[in-house]
Order: C-alpha cells, then sequence, then structure tokens
C-alpha cells in the first residue's frame, strides 16, 4: 500500500502514537532518516595544509562548536526548538523540525595547536584550514573560534 509522504518522510507517523520507528531502524530525530546526509565533508590537500569543508545547512555559527584534544579536532552542531505544542496562532497540525545534536572528529596530529586552525562559517559551510606540520607532542584542549 501507497502512503503519501513529505520529503520522504511518512505523513502518518506523526498522527499515530504507535512507535512505528522502534521496530524497524531508528531516525535521528534531528534529521530523520536523511541523517547519514549531514556533516558530509570534503577534503582537500594544498601544498601547506589541509582544507576542510562541511556542510552544516540550516546551523547558525553559535551552534557549531569545533575543538581540538588529544591530537583529534571534533566539529560539533546542536540544534534545540522549542517544545511547546501551541504557536501564537493556533495549535500545530505537524511538527517537522526536531532538536539533536551530532559531531564528527578528524585525526589532524599532536603536532597542531587550536591557535593555528582557522575557521570561517558561510552559508551553512564551515571551512577548515589546517596547516601541515612536523609531528610533535602538544597537549591541550581549547575552543577554536568561528569566524563569518
Amino acid at each position: 500500500m501507497l502512503m503519501p509522504s513529505v520529503f520522504g518522510e511518512n505523513l502518518f507517523d506523526d498522527f499515530m502514537d504507535f512507535p512505528f520507528d522502534s521496530f524497524w531502524n531508528r531516525k535521528n530525530p534531528l534529521y530523520g532518516k536523511h541523517a547519514k546526509n549531514m556533516m558530509k565533508t570534503d577534503v582537500r590537500e594544498t601544498d601547506d595544509s589541509y582544507e576542510l569543508d562541511i556542510d552544516l545547512p540550516g546551523f547558525k555559527k553559535d551552534e557549531i562548536t569545533a575543538k581540538l584534544e588529544d591530537g583529534y579536532l571534533t566539529v560539533s552542531a546542536s540544534k534545540g526548538l522549542d517544545k511547546d505544542k501551541q504557536d501564537k496562532k493556533g495549535n500545530y497540525i505537524r511538527r517537522e523540525r526536531y532538536a539533536g545534536a551530532m559531531s564528527r572528529s578528524f585525526y589532524i596530529g599532536d603536532s597542531i595547536t587550536q591557535d593555528e586552525i582557522k575557521a570561517k562559517f558561510e552559508n551553512g559551510i564551515l571551512q577548515l584550514s589546517i596547516p601541515k606540520k612536523d609531528a610533535k607532542t602538544v597537549e591541550q584542549q581549547k575552543h577554536i573560534s568561528i569566524e563569518g
């Protein structure tokens, strides 16, 4: 039987109280079954750096954090929504926007410090520039500032 859908999600799941998705595959409540398409990353190597472009559509700069810890660069994005069931103009019939968080980590080595990484966020794309360096031990845990 064919069911109507809106953007690939089952239209009737929200109208019924039965937890259908817990029996089949769990969906990420932030982006549904399309969560695997989030935080797609392109990595380019230049002569003196690695350039990362991470897709983060729908996020604002203050919802994104990047930190460097033990040689791992971790980029996290979280979104929160008001849980009120009523709008100023009436009740919601369907809500497709949810709250949630996602993160992705990349090993960049111990020789890089957070001050050397440049970050910029524009048009839903986080751009990171990581310089190439020889390996040496640096022990720090600090956040990287994001411009934009």
